[in-house]
């Protein structure tokens, strides 16, 4: 490998599809959502890439650790007992497997995601 090897973290020319979150995980909006997986390891447990979303509300069930870095906009997440916390442009954080809520985007989000299964 040499120095072209590296994968330079930006969002890629080409768009890629939108999806919404499964219907019955969907609390209120539309969170429309887009993903570009820049990077995935030869076993396909560790992934990287961005990720954006529309405004709305959804449930969320982590099977995967996951590191996030927002990048623009804001996101609310909700534990399942009623606590919750505000991530905002600049914010890095870490969300284990096991972790169950709900991921709410009041305008708009967009963040850079390292997940591993």
């Amino acid at each position: 490998m040499n120095i072209t090897d590296l994968i330079d973290v930006t969002l890629p020319a080409d768009d890629t599809d939108s999806f919404l979150p499964d219907a019955h995980k969907i609390i209120s909006g539309s969170p429309v959502q887009r993903v570009w997986n820049l990077m995935s390891s030869a076993d396909e447990r560790f992934h990287s890439g961005i990720w954006d979303c529309q405004a709305g509300h959804w449930r969320i069930q982590y099977t995967e650790d996951e590191y996030c870095h927002i990048l623009e906009g804001e996101s609310i997440i909700h534990d399942g007992q009623g606590g919750s916390k505000q991530v905002c442009a600049g914010d890095h954080f870490l969300i284990p497997a096991g972790f169950s809520g709900s991921w709410e985007v009041p305008v708009y989000c967009r963040k850079i995601y390292v997940v591993y299964e």
